[in-house]
């Protein structure tokens, strides 16, 4: 049990957004979920209001527990390490991995290698459990950021939020782009009739807001290699968009096209390629770039030959 004993030198403020200035290290929805539990003492006495007005000189102790363990099982999956320290883990995520449990995939999920890899994390929330700041689709490769610590997955998270952070990919689409960029500004939301898909829906519908910048990085013949930037993360956006202006993603199972091109690929011909953020300590810019997978690179030689034969 952690203990924190302090004096308030700031009045007039809410209980949880005192704690939340005093201790940045912890959510503000952490802190409140400490005072809901009684685990915070205004001078002396249990408070479990979280919009409790604190006054100057008032005594605040707060305990806080050890995370709980995560009902997940660690299993030694192997992982692509880019870049490792006490606050962030960077991963080259491999095709046919699922980031985080869910039903159907229960187990054998990144979240389960990750707790393997890292037996003592001081947990997220109150548990033991690594943070996802943005996920991958099961079938899309490439770099992802794990928040081993709360003030880590707060910081990166909030990067996301205020596009500080890029995440740029490569992906090999159907068709050739009659223009060199472009940007795709259009809402995403759940299929009207296949719940399992997302499209372009209106805000009136409940979409979402989604842009995504792309450019093109080499054109081959009937297929188009092309460099993808995120300003927001979407479920699937990149392959909705791209299929929304006529070029979806080579192997999309779901979005795709079906075309087979002879080369066996494990999903969509989508890579997560570079990611640049501040670490959430030091404040350093911070860039990573995760090789093409094998199966990318090989059906990028198939295309460039097939050009150079015609």
């Amino acid at each position: 049990m952690n203990k924190v004993n302090l004096e308030v030198e700031q009045e007039n403020l809410r209980l949880d957004r005192y704690l939340s200035q005093a201790l940045p290290e912890l959510s503000r929805s952490r802190i409140q979920q400490l005072i809901e539990q009684g685990n915070v003492q205004l001078n002396h006495q249990i408070c479990n209001s979280k919009k409790t007005i604190v006054k100057l000189k008032d005594k605040i102790n707060l305990e806080i527990p050890p995370p709980a363990p995560l009902e997940l099982k660690p299993e030694s999956i192997p992982l692509n390490i880019l870049y490792e320290d006490d606050q962030i883990l960077i991963l080259n995520k491999p095709a046919g991995l699922v980031v985080h449990p869910a039903p159907g995939h229960p187990d054998g999920t990144l979240v389960n290698a990750i707790l393997a890899h890292c037996p003592n994390l001081p947990g997220i929330g109150g548990v033991q459990r690594p943070g996802i700041v943005h996920r991958l689709d099961k079938d899309t490769t490439g770099a992802i950021a794990i928040a081993k610590t709360e003030l880590a997955h707060q910081r990166l998270q909030a990067q996301l939020k205020a596009k500080t952070a890029r995440r740029e990919y490569l992906g090999v689409v159907y068709g050739a782009p009659s223009q060199s960029d472009g940007t795709v500004n259009l809402p995403i939301g759940r299929h009207p009739v296949d719940r399992k898909k997302m499209a372009v829906v209106s805000v009136e519908k409940g979409g979402r807001e989604a842009i995504t910048h792309w450019q093109i990085k080499e054109r081959l013949g009937n297929f188009t290699l092309i460099h993808f930037q995120l300003e927001t993360g979407r479920t699937h956006q990149i392959r909705v968009h791209s299929t929304h202006i006529g070029h979806p993603i080579v192997g999309d199972p779901i979005y795709g096209s079906g075309r087979s091109l002879k080369v066996n690929l494990t999903g969509q011909a989508l890579h997560a390629w570079r990611l640049k953020l501040i670490h959430p300590i030091s404040q350093e810019w911070m860039e990573f770039c995760a090789p093409l997978p094998e199966q990318f690179t090989k059906l990028l030689t198939v295309l460039q030959k097939r050009v150079a034969f015609t």
